[in-house]
């Protein structure tokens, strides 16, 4: 039988159109594909809960890809071994406490058993507002990246959604775009000067202990993860050790799967 180009297009716009739709109206919205965020997701569905990944550039993975300047490999401690065991990923010990694993085992692995889990992934969208009602982060607005990146005027579309992580790493998009309307509709943030407190300088030690740390609700419905974690709450970055990634984002799914059952 030979192959039809409409069919092929048709197939692609209409299972497009179903994924889109069923993503309206969510439990969970994780914004940014980076370690923190895949490991979250795949956790909330596991959990059962409609959870859907936006990451607006064309591949997921965060800086997880490239390892240590451009080196594929990553390091974890001992105590995320267990997670990368969990998604079947291979390691190695390096010395007592470090093991290392491939990159791109490490990416793949994990995006393969997220969506295995059923999270959605729409990549090359990009979250350019937030939407609040009532001192509360109640939805994200999102449009194409290349949108964005082009810079045209084409109006965005909303998803209502029950709690937002953000994972978008150093940059903290979600979180900054929230403190940019405290005087408008919002609140302050939870944080000491109830702004972004800022990222401090590389300190591997102490930054992979408090991104676990950091990893909570910093506004009404909205939640940290990953290096937006200490980014937001004022603390060190870490370098390619990832193992405060992973465990980040399986604390944040723990957190937010805890309020849903609380208000179900």
């Amino acid at each position: 039988m030979g192959l039809d180009d409409r069919v092929i297009t048709r197939a692609i716009i209409e299972r497009y159109t179903e994924k889109l739709l069923s993503c309206l109206e969510i439990d969970v919205a994780v914004v940014g594909a980076g370690p923190a965020g895949i490991v979250a997701a795949h956790d909330l569905a596991l959990a059962g809960r409609r959870v859907v990944v936006f990451e607006r550039k064309l591949s997921i993975g965060g800086g997880m890809w490239g390892g240590g300047m451009m080196f594929n490999e990553i390091v974890v401690q001992a105590d995320a071994k267990r997670i990368l065991d969990a998604f079947g990923i291979r390691c190695r010990e390096f010395a007592e406490g470090y093991y290392t694993a491939d990159s791109i085992e490490c990416v793949t692995g994990l995006g393969h058993k997220a969506v295995q889990a059923g999270a959605t992934f729409l990549n090359l969208v990009t979250v350019e507002d937030v939407a609040l009602r009532d001192d509360r982060l109640t939805g994200i607005v999102i449009n194409w990246t290349a949108v964005e990146m082009g810079g045209l005027h084409v109006d965005p579309l909303s998803v209502a959604t029950r709690y937002v992580i953000d994972c978008t790493g150093h940059d903290t998009d979600v979180v900054r775009m929230v403190e940019g309307r405290a005087d408008r509709g919002g609140r302050p943030l939870l944080t000491p000067s109830g702004k972004i407190e800022g990222q401090g300088p590389l300190w591997a030690d102490r930054a992979e202990r408090t991104t676990i740390e950091n990893t909570r609700e910093v506004y009404p419905g909205l939640y940290v993860a990953g290096m937006s974690a200490n980014a937001t709450w004022g603390s060190f970055r870490m370098g390619p050790i990832f193992g405060g990634m992973l465990l980040s984002g399986e604390k944040v799914a723990r957190l937010v799967a805890a309020r849903l059952e609380e208000c179900p």
